[in-house]
């Protein structure tokens, strides 16, 4: 299935071509096999946000259905800072490079991004934009089953290390009261359903990238799964997994994804950048932060210095590692 909407969803997505001649398919879902009508993700082509969000809940996938408790509630996650350390994408890359999957140059770039996003604590449109970028650039012609495979492998060697231990005792919590767990991130669907699979989560909601003859083209469908993205993704799987938003949690650390947390009945907030702190303090929201210290995002620019500067070294390790080779 995931295949077929991806091959319906290739060069005509990028041209407002909608997925025509695509008719409804199946897709696992709790207590049985959800109907799924990809008319919705072909009326939504004037918005690329609410495209990303309806693609990313087409090609949803249930991993590990719940017990019964409460159907109708879930718990949504972001990855990025509030499931894990760091920018998943970063970790991903890093591994990739490792493995001689892109140069080192590429990899100082992302470094660089990984740099700033763990000093400020924060997302930005500039470095959403670059990430998207970067991203696209080398991923482009790669076989998906291989991505895949390595994801795998660099999930257990950098990224299970990496999990934020307060914010795995909250998802389970959430599991034991029979509630679904969904991960919502702008981090490749391939990846996410890593990361849920391998966590025991109920399944992930990623940022859903065009594939042609099993590779990826270097293209979107629609857009990163990002603010606005995640809020239609996670209303479109409500609406398929048949989920009362108004019973389900939301966990986030940046105020870009206010729009999915202002979508649930209980929104939270996890080592939150300082504008989504204040907006949790105005409304209200819990607050929990597993940093060391509470003014973990106040570093100063000798750390941000060290920073930047071991990324460069990793990569001119790298780029000697290439020379040799």
């Amino acid at each position: 299935m995931r295949q077929l909407l991806r091959r319906r969803t290739s060069a005509s997505l990028a041209h407002d071509e909608g997925l025509a001649d695509s008719d409804s398919g199946t897709r696992p879902g709790y207590g049985g096999r959800a109907r799924l009508s990809l008319s919705r993700v072909r009326s939504s082509r004037n918005s690329q946000a609410e495209l990303a969000g309806q693609a990313s809940a087409a090609v949803a996938e249930v991993e590990h259905p719940p017990t019964a408790k409460d159907p109708a509630a879930a718990a949504f996650f972001d990855v990025d800072n509030t499931l894990m350390r760091g920018a998943s994408m970063y970790h991903l890359a890093r591994g990739l490079a490792v493995r001689k999957m892109f140069a080192p140059k590429d990899f100082a770039r992302m470094a660089l991004r990984q740099a700033s996003f763990r000093v400020r604590g924060a997302e930005t449109s500039g470095n959403i934009s670059a990430v998207r970028q970067l991203a696209l650039t080398f991923v482009a012609g790669q076989k998906v089953a291989e991505l895949v495979q390595l994801g795998e492998e660099i999930f257990d060697d950098t990224m299970a290390a990496r999990i934020w231990q307060g914010t795995r005792e909250i998802v389970q919590r959430h599991l034991e009261a029979g509630q679904r767990v969904w991960l919502v991130t702008a981090t490749p669907v391939e990846l996410a359903n890593i990361l849920s699979r391998r966590l025991g989560l109920t399944g992930a909601l990623g940022t859903v990238a065009e594939t042609a003859n099993g590779k990826y083209t270097g293209r979107l469908v629609g857009e990163l799964l990002h603010g606005e993205a995640k809020a239609a993704a996670i209303q479109a799987l409500a609406d398929r997994e048949g989920l009362d938003l108004t019973k389900c949690s939301a966990y986030s650390d940046s105020a870009n994804d206010l729009p999915m947390l202002r979508l649930v009945g209980h929104p939270a907030v996890v080592n939150p950048d300082p504008d989504l702190r204040e907006e949790a303090r105005r409304q209200g929201w819990p607050i929990y932060d597993f940093r060391l210290g509470r003014r973990a995002t106040i570093i100063t620019l000798p750390v941000l210095a060290s920073a930047i500067v071991c990324g460069i070294f990793i990569a001119l390790a790298l780029r000697r590692r290439w020379t040799r080779t």
